[in-house]
């Protein structure tokens, strides 16, 4: 399967989370058997902001992953493309900066954030390439980058339990628990055509970012790449 078969108006992407935002947050603790919320202390210890700095969350959905670090006395920024994901983020966590944003084109001046972080959203964008240099643009100079993704498993024998599951169990479970279990038959199509773990470095380097690293997790189910911009 290619990328190619997975294109989609990113107005039909927006309506599709839009769709789901309202129990967006219980269908991922379920599918990913309560994995998600080690993932997101993950992202937290990679990016190690700390208090007084700026942080852009990008792909943040409902804010369950910008909430750490705003309690941390992190100045940080939920973006998201879906409306419906902020409306749903914002009657939770009103006190939270919710912006609506297109990763491809952010509204925020150059140099803007300390650091970036964006957790599960880089493969729904239409150009990874053009995200990354939206994410490089708008980052302090020495400032960094996180990106939290679905990977794919080191282990040969893992990967192909792992991808029975995404294929044939994700499905039947959402339908279960999701207000629109239709989206994540696209959703565990995109985790497959996604690239691994050395591919999106190479990306990460191409697209002029430093000191590029990544780190398995679960067994590389997911994997968080950090990097840097040049001083």
């Amino acid at each position: 399967m290619t990328r190619a078969s997975l294109d989609k108006d990113p107005r039909d992407v927006a309506a599709m989370f839009d769709d789901v935002a309202g129990r967006y947050d219980l269908t991922n603790d379920v599918l990913s058997l309560g994995q998600d919320r080690l993932w997101r202390r993950a992202v937290l210890k990679a990016l190690d902001a700390q208090p007084g700095e700026t942080v852009l969350d990008i792909a943040a959905g409902t804010g369950t992953s910008s909430e750490p670090f705003a309690d941390g006395g992190v100045h940080v920024v939920p973006a998201d493309f879906s409306l419906g994901m902020l409306r749903v983020g914002n009657r939770r966590r009103p006190d939270l900066g919710f912006t609506a944003a297109d990763a491809m084109r952010l509204p925020f001046a150059d140099a803007s954030f300390d650091a970036v972080t964006m957790s599960f959203g880089l493969r729904n964008v239409s150009s990874v390439d053009g995200a990354l240099a939206e994410f490089l643009r708008v980052t302090k100079p020495g400032g960094r980058l996180v990106v939290c993704e679905f990977s794919q498993p080191v282990n040969a024998l893992f990967r192909k339990v792992y991808t029975e599951y995404l294929m044939r169990s994700l499905p039947p479970i959402a339908r279960r628990v999701s207000s629109n279990p239709e989206s994540y038959v696209y959703l565990a199509e995109s985790i497959q055509a996604w690239p691994a773990q050395r591919e999106l470095a190479l990306k990460l380097q191409e697209g002029g970012w430093r000191q590029v690293e990544w780190r398995n997790l679960t067994g590389g189910i997911v994997a968080l790449h950090r990097a840097q911009k040049s001083p």
